[in-house]
C-alpha cells in the first residue's frame, strides 16, 4: 500500500454522489439513514455532500435537503475537498469525465460503470496510480454478488483458470421463462418488461453487451491481463428458439447465456459471451429469474461459486457502500488498496481458438446416405461426433449433432461445408455446450 495524504481527523468523510436513479437514489438513503452505522464501520463521521443529477426540482423519494443537489457534476467533483466520489451514471461520457477530475481534484472513486471500465478502464487505473486514490467497482460486475474482490485478493495466491458466469438478470429471466413455459423469445422479453426485469430498449441485455462488459473485467481480474470489450466474442440471445430450448431439455440442460473467461494450456486467454446449453448437474442450471452467479475454478481452491441478486436498487447499493467503506478506511489510515494488477499480459486469443462442444441440429433429405454425408464433413474438420441421432421423417427430416470438444474455428469450417452439400436444407441451429466435464 501507498501512503497518501491523511484527512483532517477534525471533520467527517465527504462523499460526492454521481447519478440519482434507482441505484443512487438508494445509495443515498442508506449515507444519510444509516449514517451513524456507517460511521462505526468507518471509524469516522460520513457526510454526503452533494448529489449531480441532470434534472433539479424533479421528484425523488428520498429525504435529503435540496440543497445537496446540482445540475453542475464537474464542479461538484473538481472542489477539492472530497475523500470518496460515487460514480452511478452509467455510460462513457461524461462519466470518465467526471471521475478523471474527481481523481486529479484528491477524492477516491466507487464505482458501477461496467461499459467504461470494459471500454476504457486503463485510463482510470493510471489516473488512480497517479493520484494514489483508489477505484473500486464491486457493484460493476454482478450486483450484489461479492466478486471483485475474492478474485483480486483472496484468490490473488492461487492461479484461476476459468470464470464461467451468468451476469445479466434480464437475459437470464427470459432463457428460465423460454425454458419452464415453453414460451418463445418474444413472449419471454414481453413478460421480463411487464415485470420491469427488461428495458423498453433491451437492446444492451440481450444482444450481449452488457454480459460482454462485464466479462471483460472479469477476464482481466482472474489473468491478471488488460481485457478490452473488443477482445470479447458477443453472441446474445435474440436468435434462441423454443426449439432450442427443448433440443437442450432432451440432452438433460438448459439454455443460459454465459460469460466465459478461460486461460489456456499455453497460458492464451479468451473471453466469450454466447448463450449455450449446460447440463442440468452443473451449478449455475439451477440459477433461475433475474438471478447472477459467478461459477470460478482455480488449481488450489478448485471450484467456488457465487450467487445472487444481480440487479437492482438495494443489492447494486449494497456492493457499492462495501467499497464506500473500504476506501472510506484507507482514507483514514492515509493508505490506498491495491491497485491494477495486470503483471501477465498474456495473449488475448480470438473465439476461433476456443474449444467447447456443440449442439448442431441440420435440416436433411430424408434418403440413404445422407448420416455418412454428414459425418464426413465434421470428420474432414478434424471435429468428432459423440452422438448423432435422426428426428422426423420425410420435410421434417433433422438430424441432431453432438460433439466432442473441438475449436471453434474448426466447427464454423464443418457448418460451411454441410450447407455446401446437396443433401443439406440448412443448419437450422448451431449451440455450444459448456460446463461438461
Amino acid at each position: 500500500m501507498v501512503v497518501t495524504t491523511l484527512p483532517d481527523p477534525r471533520r467527517p468523510l465527504r462523499i460526492a454522489l454521481l447519478g440519482c436513479g434507482v441505484v443512487g437514489t438508494e445509495v443515498a438513503r442508506v449515507l444519510t439513514g444509516d449514517a451513524d452505522e456507517l460511521a462505526q464501520r468507518v471509524g469516522a463521521p460520513i457526510e454526503l455532500v452533494g448529489i449531480a443529477v441532470r434534472r433539479e426540482g424533479r421528484r425523488r423519494d428520498l429525504d435529503v435537503p435540496d440543497d445537496l443537489f446540482t445540475t453542475d457534476a464537474m464542479a461538484l467533483v473538481a472542489r477539492g475537498d472530497l475523500d470518496v466520489v460515487i460514480e452511478v451514471i452509467g455510460g462513457i461520457e461524461p462519466a470518465r469525465g467526471l471521475i478523471l477530475a474527481a481523481l486529479e481534484n484528491g477524492a477516491s472513486v466507487v464505482t458501477a460503470n461496467k461499459a467504461l471500465l470494459a471500454e476504457d478502464g486503463a485510463t482510470l487505473y493510471e489516473a488512480a496510480e497517479k493520484a494514489e486514490r483508489d477505484l473500486y467497482y464491486e457493484a460493476a460486475v454482478a450486483g450484489a454478488i461479492p466478486i471483485v474482490r475474492p478474485l483480486s485478493d483472496s484468490l490473488a495466491g492461487d492461479r484461476v483458470t476459468r470464470v464461467l458466469g451468468i451476469v445479466n438478470g434480464t437475459t437470464n429471466f427470459i432463457l428460465d421463462a423460454m425454458s419452464t413455459t415453453g414460451a418463445g423469445f418474444n413472449d419471454a422479453l414481453d413478460e421480463a418488461q411487464r415485470l420491469g426485469y427488461a428495458e423498453a430498449d433491451p437492446t444492451a441485455d440481450v444482444e450481449g453487451f452488457d454480459a460482454a462488459a462485464k466479462a471483460a473485467i472479469l477476464a482481466g481480474l482472474a489473468f491478471h491481463t488488460r481485457v478490452h470489450i473488443s477482445d470479447v466474442h458477443r453472441e446474445g440471445i435474440t436468435d434462441v428458439t423454443a426449439a432450442d430450448v427443448r433440443s437442450a431439455a432432451e440432452i438433460g440442460s438448459v439454455v443460459k447465456l454465459l460469460a466465459i473467461c478461460e486461460l489456456g494450456p499455453s497460458g492464451e486467454v479468451s473471453a466469450r459471451v454466447h448463450p449455450a446449453m449446460i447440463p442440468d448437474s452443473h451449478p449455475l442450471a439451477s440459477v433461475r429469474g433475474a438471478y447472477n452467479a459467478v461459477f470460478v475454478e482455480s488449481e488450489g481452491a478448485g471450484q467456488l461459486m457465487f450467487y445472487g441478486p444481480g440487479a437492482g436498487g438495494a443489492p447494486t447499493a449494497s456492493a457499492v457502500l462495501g467499497d464506500v467503506v473500504s476506501v472510506a478506511r484507507h482514507r483514514l489510515a492515509g493508505v490506498r488498496g491495491a491497485g491494477e494488477t495486470v503483471h501477465a499480459q498474456h495473449e488475448i486469443v480470438p473465439i476461433g481458438r476456443a474449444r467447447t462442444r456443440y449442439h448442431v441440429a441440420i435440416d436433411v433429405d430424408d434418403r440413404p446416405g445422407v448420416l455418412s454425408a454428414v459425418a464426413q464433413a465434421f470428420a474432414a474438420n478434424d471435429v468428432s461426433i459423440k452422438t448423432v441421432r435422426q428426428e422426423g421423417h420425410g420435410d421434417d427430416a433433422q438430424l441432431v449433432v453432438v460433439t466432442h470438444e473441438a475449436e471453434d474455428a474448426a466447427l464454423s469450417a464443418t457448418i460451411d461445408r454441410l450447407r455446401d452439400l446437396d443433401m443439406v436444407r440448412g443448419v437450422s441451429s448451431v449451440m455450444r455446450v459448456e460446463g461438461v466435464a
